[in-house]
């Protein structure tokens, strides 16, 4: 039995103590957790009890931004020791899926993620995960950026899709974490300067602290209109990752895309989106779309590392695992001013 934080239910957490299979295989690690982020999926999941076909049927443990302490090795680990410092990738797959063989584990249908029906998430005192999916943090890596690993791995991941080229300009529609980290990697990956656009100027504010990162609020105007006066009317952005899911921002995405630019669906909407095909032919557009990750964890420590990419301006507020309810209470409302909200175990 392990004390865990536990939605029960849709809209009902509680810090309790849950059974939880914690043996150790040969070729995993056991790891105290140090800090656990709050996803908006583990927020869904608590205000409303699914997401898609993931319906939470029975008690589950949320939790799947983590970084820790490798405690215990299995017997056929190596490159790791303990006491080492590291986060870690919270799918598994089946190595021997086809997805996996192809290079495409994240798209393995089979993949078991943290948190997500009816796997336990990782929001307990210590896990036993895979050596293969857990990095090391570097010295200049702190457990709170271990943490902000998995999302940022989301934008690397992007970037690494949407083909950057040095100089690129880009555009980022949607200023929540994803938004803005994906804006960060965009920067990290070459790119020259990035505009985001999103309707909350607090979110905005936080983004354009950064070098090279113009915010647009769509409050005040249209985000085609700002790029026009920047690439010239008729052009646009070299590649436009569209982050915020909303149905309104495809056509702005395809508006504000150059003719032969690239377009990276990185945004999940709640529902099917009219998408105007004949716009991005008109165009021909190059788009790509992702789902979570694949191969680009250590390029996320390692731009972390090197002091490319600094998420601790995103950190909005940090909570001790005894008020782990009252941090999802916060975010479950939603602030605009938050970025990232972290619970330290």
């Amino acid at each position: 039995m392990a004390q865990a934080l536990v939605l029960e239910e849709r809209s009902k957490l509680s810090l309790r103590d849950i059974a939880l299979d914690d043996t150790l295989g040969p070729d995993d690690v056991r790891i105290a957790i140090h800090t656990v982020g709050i996803c908006g999926s583990d927020v869904h999941y608590y205000t409303h009890g699914a997401i898609g076909p993931f319906i939470v049927r029975e008690p589950m443990v949320l939790g799947h931004e983590a970084s820790g302490t490798i405690t215990a090795l299995g017997s056929r680990v190596s490159g790791l020791k303990i006491g080492d410092r590291v986060c870690m990738e919270p799918g598994i797959p089946d190595p021997q899926s086809r997805a996996s063989r192809l290079g495409q584990y994240n798209i393995d249908p089979a993949v078991r993620f943290w948190a997500t029906p009816p796997v336990h998430g990782c929001l307990t005192a210590s896990v036993v995960h895979p050596a293969a999916y857990t990095y090391k943090l570097p010295d200049r890596v702190s457990f709170a950026e271990g943490a902000m690993v998995e999302p940022l791995a989301v934008g690397v991941h992007a970037c690494v899709k949407a083909r950057l080229q040095p100089g690129d300009v880009c555009l980022v529609t949607g200023a929540g974490p994803i938004g803005i980290m994906t804006a960060l990697a965009a920067l990290a990956s070459g790119a020259s300067q990035v505009f985001i656009s999103d309707f909350s100027a607090p979110k905005l504010t936080i983004a354009g602290a950064y070098p090279n990162i113009v915010p647009i609020n769509l409050a005040e105007g249209k985000a085609a209109e700002r790029i026009a006066l920047h690439c010239g009317e008729g052009w646009g952005v070299d590649v436009t990752f569209e982050a915020s899911g909303f149905e309104s921002a495809y056509d702005d995405a395809i508006a504000c895309t150059r003719p032969g630019g690239r377009l990276v669906l990185v945004g999940m909407p709640p529902r099917k989106v009219a998408f105007d095909i004949v716009a991005a032919q008109a165009k021909e557009l190059s788009m790509e779309t992702i789902f979570r990750y694949a191969h680009v964890y250590d390029r996320a420590i390692a731009l972390i590392a090197s002091g490319s990419i600094d998420l601790k301006p995103l950190v909005s507020g940090t909570y001790p695992f005894g008020d782990a309810i009252a941090a999802f209470e916060r975010a479950a409302e939603g602030r605009a001013e938050d970025v990232k909200l972290q619970i330290t175990l």
